[in-house]
């Protein structure tokens, strides 16, 4: 969890700098990135749910917001459910009077009668105050988290629900070019489809190939090139 105010934690998380709405390739989702960005300008409490499968983008766009919201110097809160063994439900008490709360992979957390208690309390109370921006992500619509608490289920199946629809190939490639210009260096087209073919086409792998590609091209003076990426990845 991420508490950018003074932390009742121990263990801080800090999260990627590179993660922002400026390097997210929206591909079939600019109404998703739409909702979030207005959720997140408007003053009043919002919430919204989206979903995907793993590594879909869900960390990513939770990211972004705290990014941005933390640049205007207001109050965030990001808790990772996957990491839950990390930290206890009492770390959510206060957070209604955050500007911004981001909830991650709720549904790490089905069956937990203890978090979905406290999760379900603390949407209550932001409810009741009506300033906090509430983003939850899922990997499937609320309705089929198998909760064990119906009234949570109920609750987050309120408001808005989106779906993160999956990049296409094409939207693959732009997502490595643009990540690959902001890290300061030219991607050409056979080199990114190239990868894609020959790697597993999950993003979290090709960024994290295209920042070691980056390092060796440094380091051997060389561009990015078929040849270069072969040797460089011993394919």
């Amino acid at each position: 969890m991420l508490l950018n105010t003074p932390a009742q934690l121990s263990l801080p998380l800090y999260l990627p700098d590179d993660e922002t709405f400026a390097s997210f390739w929206p591909g079939e989702n600019p109404s998703l990135l739409a909702a979030l960005q207005g959720a997140l300008v408007q003053q009043h409490g919002s919430y919204l749910y989206f979903w995907s499968r793993e590594g879909g983008g869900r960390s990513h766009l939770l990211h972004a917001a705290c990014a941005e919201m933390s640049a205007r110097g207001e109050a965030v809160g990001y808790v990772p459910l996957d990491k839950r063994t990390w930290f206890v439900p009492e770390v959510l008490e206060g957070m209604e009077h955050l500007a911004l709360v981001c909830i991650d992979n709720i549904e790490c957390i089905a069956g937990d009668a203890e978090w979905e208690m406290a999760i379900f309390d603390l949407y209550n109370r932001i409810l009741e105050i009506g300033k906090t921006r509430l983003l939850i992500t899922g990997d499937r619509p609320p309705r089929q988290l198998n909760l064990g608490l119906p009234d949570l289920a109920s609750r987050l199946d309120w408001g808005q629900i989106y779906r993160l629809q999956p990049l296409s190939d094409d939207d693959k490639l732009q997502a490595m070019q643009l990540r690959a210009g902001i890290r300061g260096f030219e991607l050409p087209e056979d080199v990114g489809r190239f990868l894609l073919k020959r790697l597993d086409r999950e993003m979290r792998t090709l960024f994290e190939t295209l920042d070691r590609l980056d390092r060796a091209s440094i380091s051997a003076q060389r561009k990015l090139t078929i040849p270069f990426v072969k040797e460089a990845l011993g394919l």
